[in-house]
């Protein structure tokens, strides 16, 4: 939802920006325009925090059961508490009629605080990226997306500023910038549906699957087991290796063995930083994570944390 309404403050701008520069539009639609402005960095940020921000399992979770282990997937605030970011927003589309958009100082200082507004919003999506390690799938999309707003910020600024003359420029940009990120997305999805175009299971069907199988990890923790497949999964929900394969690709946007890394790489961390085994050898604790081998912990450990398992551990030994 909030990549949607990213997308949608985006338009709203590159809307202002073209109708202005050939049609001159009447002082409300331009201030109506700018306040897509003041969507794109709360809801940019807030995309960020969805896609990183997760609750990661600590050692109670696997100890309490399924109702705390599933929490896992769910981020830390609710949705009432990330609409308070887009409070701004909405009281300059309610006042748009009123708020001067001319020459005069009170619009340029209105405008100046509206540029202000989103770039200290990149800079919040610019230290959740620095904050995430290099490992994370989906941090080279949304670091994409980021560098992309950033650049149409300073642009805009410039504009602003009388640094660039050409208006539309910025406009022109972010068009360019908005097919990129459809093309993107499309080509995702296209690709997704090629895959499983033939699958007898609808994609809300497929969902359905995703959480029983999420059930099933946290509750049975079959990941533990080194010979955990597709095969013993499906066999133990009673479907088939291909739709779960297909549910966890779908909704899951990995694939099988980086969903049961994923589970396994948690139980390490708990392990890792548990006081009573920071003796044991790291060679002990991916067997008991269900690693066959050393060398294959390290790679999924290092790829789902940015660090290896030693240098994850070393943070509690100093402690």
């Amino acid at each position: 939802m909030f990549l949607a309404l990213t997308l949608l403050g985006l338009i709203m701008i590159v809307g202002k920006s073209v109708l202005n520069n050939y049609m001159g539009l009447p002082s409300w639609l331009r201030v109506l325009g700018i306040s897509g402005s003041l969507m794109i960095g709360p809801c940019l940020w807030l995309y960020g925090r969805s896609l990183f921000e997760k609750k990661e399992p600590s050692k109670s979770n696997f100890k309490a059961g399924p109702a705390f282990a599933a929490q896992r997937f769910h981020g830390p605030w609710t949705m009432d508490h990330r609409l308070f970011h887009l409070i701004p927003f909405v009281v300059f589309d309610l006042l748009c009629w009123a708020i001067p958009n001319g020459a005069d100082f009170t619009s340029y200082l209105i405008a100046s605080v509206v540029f202000l507004h989103l770039g200290v919003y990149l800079a919040v999506c610019w230290r959740l990226i620095i904050k995430n390690p290099e490992g994370s799938r989906l941090l080279p999309w949304y670091r994409s997306i980021v560098i992309g707003v950033t650049v149409i910020w300073f642009l805009y600024v410039g504009i602003f500023i009388g640094i660039i003359p050409l208006y539309i420029l910025g406009a022109v940009f972010f068009s360019f910038l908005i097919y990129v990120f459809s093309y993107l997305l499309l080509k995702r999805h296209v690709f997704a549906l090629e895959k499983y175009g033939n699958s007898a299971i609808s994609p809300g069907t497929s969902k359905q699957l995703l959480e029983r199988i999420k059930v099933l990890f946290e509750t049975k923790e079959i990941y533990l087991e080194s010979t955990v497949s597709l095969k013993v999964v499906a066999e133990k929900l009673s479907t088939s290796p291909r739709e779960v394969s297909q549910a966890i690709n779908e909704h899951g946007h990995m694939n099988f063995s980086e969903f049961v890394n994923h589970y396994r790489v948690a139980r390490a961390k708990v392990l890792l930083a548990d006081p009573a085994r920071l003796q044991e050898k790291i060679e002990t604790i991916a067997y008991d994570c269900g690693f066959g081998n050393v060398t294959s912990f390290n790679l999924a450990f290092k790829a789902e944390t940015g660090t290896t398992p030693s240098q994850y551990r070393n943070q509690f030994s100093a402690a």
